[in-house]
């Protein structure tokens, strides 16, 4: 799909869904499901890098694909857009799955240090050299363009936990650390349900004659793929946390802003602001212990420089790579040199980028500095309803995307 790193901008996001939006309706609803390979004429948007990290926002797509079909007419294509908007608000409102997958991750890489047979059966498939052609194939169109079909990431996922045995976190690791879309709650979450951790007793079993049909004979694994599949047993489900609420914020004339790979289009959120200082900070690295791709590092890297370059300050500082100590602690100094008591960011959702902030916070408040996040409307309003499956979020969703395109609020801009 993505031959070169695709441009890491607003202007290049709002392109690509000019671009496809003639296709979100029935074509869309038609065609989804068929992965054509990396050079074929797929019916998918491929926006999900500049939406993961918000260099184009959920409603401005769904706004442009309602315009264009009516809701009822790019239902399909507006249902794949808010299963992201579910996905952040479950894991936002259950957080413990994002420290549970951490920890597994751990755990696996010490299965793995001990267990010769299982880093051989890893590295088989890391390599892409197993006997299943269909997912060696997949392995290698992921490192190499960093995205994959929804339907491929489903069939290889199923195959990677129960046909190659391998630790579902480690396959959820692999996912975060090559994918330019790679999205902390979607990704989670998603391997979870996978691997039959998320809906109890409903694991996801990949079939040859579904990859045969939906790859329109590209690929039949035929009995190489397992599945007979035993569902996992004491899933439960943890207790639902609070959702965000919307917060009041004032910019002062000590208050800068601080941008992050999560959140690209803060002048969507807070206006151009005369700020004193505005500050972008890196934290992809925070995604693993293991190394991340490049283009992965480099898409967010031009994202946060594009951002940077769109909301100009008396001082202009970033990206910064939060990677390590020195990172943090070089935003507390610019923050502090430009007289800076407080910086204003976007809502963090649970994740890496999450974690990073929770390390920088300390470091800020040692010289007297608040960091205060500010969710979305957008959020508030939505990731209340993400407290069981999609389609009961969805019930409660589609009435809200029907009053705000009756209200004529749909809006092509940021």
């Amino acid at each position: 799909m993505f031959a070169n790193v695709p441009e890491a901008s607003h202007p290049a996001g709002l392109a690509r869904l000019e671009a496809f939006i003639p296709h979100a309706g029935a074509d869309y609803a038609r065609g989804r499901n068929h992965d054509l390979g990396p050079e074929g004429d797929n019916a998918v948007s491929a926006l999900s890098p500049w939406l993961r990290h918000r260099l184009l926002l959920e409603e401005t797509a769904i706004d442009a694909a309602i315009a264009a079909h009516g809701l009822d007419g790019a239902e399909k294509f507006i249902q794949e857009v808010c299963w992201r908007t579910y996905w952040k608000g479950y894991l936002e409102r259950r957080p413990v799955h994002w420290h549970d997958y951490r920890a597994a991750c751990d755990e696996a890489h010490g299965q793995v240090a001990k267990d010769r047979r299982l880093a051989a059966d890893l590295r088989t498939a890391l390599d892409g050299d197993t006997d299943i052609d269909a997912f060696n194939f997949w392995v290698n169109e992921l490192r190499e363009t960093g995205y994959l079909h929804n339907h491929a990431r489903m069939w290889f996922a199923s195959i990677w936990v129960f046909t190659l045995e391998l630790p579902w976190a480690l396959g959820a690791d692999f996912f975060l650390r090559h994918l330019l879309d790679g999205d902390p709650a979607s990704n989670t979450l998603s391997w979870r349900w996978v691997a039959g951790l998320h809906t109890p007793g409903k694991p996801y079993i990949a079939r040859s004659s579904n990859i045969n049909k939906y790859t329109q004979g590209r690929f039949n694994p035929g009995y190489r793929i397992n599945t007979q599949v035993e569902a996992p047993e004491g899933v439960e489900r943890p207790p639902v946390g609070p959702s965000p609420l919307a917060v009041d914020w004032q910019a002062t004339p000590t208050t800068g802003l601080l941008i992050t790979e999560d959140d690209l289009l803060p002048e969507s959120l807070f206006g151009e602001g005369d700020w004193p200082l505005v500050i972008a900070v890196q934290s992809t690295d925070w995604r693993s212990s293991g190394p991340v791709a490049a283009r992965v590092r480099d898409f967010a890297h031009a994202g946060l420089a594009d951002a940077l370059a769109r909301n100009p300050g008396a001082r202009a500082i970033g990206p910064i790579d939060l990677a390590s100590a020195d990172g943090l602690t070089a935003v507390r100094e610019a923050a502090t040199a430009a007289g800076v008591d407080r910086l204003l960011t976007p809502y963090v959702p649970t994740g890496p980028t999450a974690d990073a902030m929770a390390a920088l916070d300390p470091v800020l408040a040692a010289d007297g500095i608040e960091r205060q996040a500010v969710p979305r409307d957008w959020d508030v309003l939505h990731w209340p309803a993400s407290t069981h499956g999609f389609f009961r979020f969805w019930k409660a969703a589609r009435p809200m995307i029907m009053e705000r395109a009756g209200s004529g609020s749909l809006s092509r801009g940021g």
